[in-house]
């Protein structure tokens, strides 16, 4: 039996590549990366000195609510402009201005909200250093001025939750929600989570969102000793490829069930087809080399979505820049595709690895390409090295070969998620 229709009505997103999926997208097309000499703190004699910030960081603006600040980080401020960005681009309050009273309520019981969020970062501890180095290794004296010298609200700013709690408080949603912290699949997973609750019947729309903000000193440091970071940039299934690079950011998106998008007349950009996951269980950082998590993950959402191979029109692939992910991706794409692969693109190269947002904003600008009828090139590609594997990445753009995308995600632990779309009419 077909699954009913879940169709996506509003995006945004924001990365160092630009404050909205349209300027990022031409930076795609236009091959502009964002990944730039760090600006936030003083590098000189840091092992990592790259990454990929948002350009024109204005905290106060980007929330449109300078009293909010005390009480969210940097990360939440570029989740709640994404989502602000989709529920804006959807028209859900301009919708619910005109309904009477009782139909408003039942909106806002009605709708959902879902966030993929990441785990927290070091700087989330930086408020105790000065009282650490105080103390001089007293804990008595760290306890006697604790309360005099952290902030208070020091546990508000650092819940991993901020962004779902003040959207629905923003906008007065009040269905069914989680957060998702996953590592980089936080972002496919909260989208799954909330397409199958709108299958399910649970609400009849939901906003998702992914963010996050890991562009700081220990957490480049640390991926830096584990030989994740490139120094030089971040080159998908390239030969050259030596690591990946960070970036920041969020994207959103919202989805509506198909009764719910025709009741108010919404424009549809596009719509969940399915998803799939799998891990692989080697470890917090080993991949399998045969890809099999991917391989497992890609068929779910593929049968999930009740769609064949040949469907898929056009390919976002993690394409992280590690030689042991990109090679193993590009054995898991070989296995399920063989010679009929569908075009590959990676965008990454362009605005960094944004973590736990790097799934939903591989999806949102997936759907911009699917609706531009493009595939973006990865620019400056150079000879592939995918370890036997044929894969069809190409530096140059090229038309999909349908109107169906398949976008990957991977993580730590060896966790994969796949999720299969189609755009809407341009």
């Amino acid at each position: 039996m077909k699954a009913a229709r879940i169709l996506v009505t509003g995006s945004g997103a924001i990365c160092g590549a630009g404050h909205s999926p349209e300027a990022i997208l031409a930076a795609l097309l236009e091959g502009r990366s964002a990944i730039a000499p760090i600006a936030q703190w003083d590098t000189r004699g840091w092992p990592v000195a790259i990454a990929a910030e948002v350009a024109d960081y204005n905290a106060g603006k980007l929330t449109g609510d300078r009293k909010l600040l005390k009480h969210i980080r940097r990360t939440d401020v570029f989740g709640l402009y994404a989502a602000d960005r989709a529920i804006e681009s959807a028209g859900f309050s301009a919708w619910r201005d005109t309904l009477d009273d009782a139909a408003a309520t039942a909106f806002a019981d009605s709708t959902g909200v879902y966030v993929g969020s990441g785990g927290g970062i070091f700087a989330n501890q930086y408020d105790y250093f000065g009282l650490i180095a105080a103390a001089q290794g007293e804990l008595k004296a760290f306890g006697q001025e604790l309360a005099a010298t952290v902030n208070p609200l020091w546990l508000l700013r650092s819940l991993p939750n901020n962004v779902l709690g003040h959207v629905g408080i923003r906008h007065g949603l009040k269905g069914p929600n989680a957060c998702v912290t996953h590592h980089s699949v936080s972002g496919l997973l909260a989208l799954a989570e909330a397409a199958a609750a709108l299958r399910a019947g649970e609400c009849a729309r939901a906003v998702v969102a992914a963010h996050d903000a890991p562009i700081e000193p220990q957490t480049l440091l640390y991926y830096h000793q584990l030989g994740l970071l490139s120094p030089s940039g971040l080159r998908p299934f390239d030969a050259r490829h030596d690591g990946s690079t960070m970036g920041e950011g969020a994207a959103a998106l919202t989805l509506e069930t198909e009764a719910a998008a025709l009741e108010r007349g919404a424009m549809v950009l596009g719509e969940v087809l399915g998803f799939g996951s799998g891990g692989e269980a080697q470890g917090l950082l080993p991949v399998r080399d045969d890809g099999d998590g991917l391989v497992r993950a890609i068929r779910a959402a593929l049968a999930d979505a009740q769609l064949r191979p040949a469907e898929v029109g056009l390919l976002v692939a993690h394409g992280n820049g590690t030689p042991n992910s990109d090679c193993s991706e590009a054995r898991a794409l070989a296995e399920v595709f063989g010679d009929d692969m569908p075009p590959v693109s990676a965008f990454k190269w362009a605005f960094g690895h944004l973590l736990a947002a790097a799934g939903l904003i591989d999806v949102v600008l997936a759907l911009q390409a699917l609706r531009a009828a493009v595939v973006p090139g990865i620019a400056g590609l150079g000879p592939l090295d995918v370890q036997g594997a044929a894969i069809a990445a190409s530096a140059a753009h090229r038309p999909p070969r349908s109107d169906v995308a398949l976008v990957l995600s991977r993580g730590f632990g060896g966790t994969n998620a796949a999720c299969l779309l189609r755009a809407g009419a341009a």
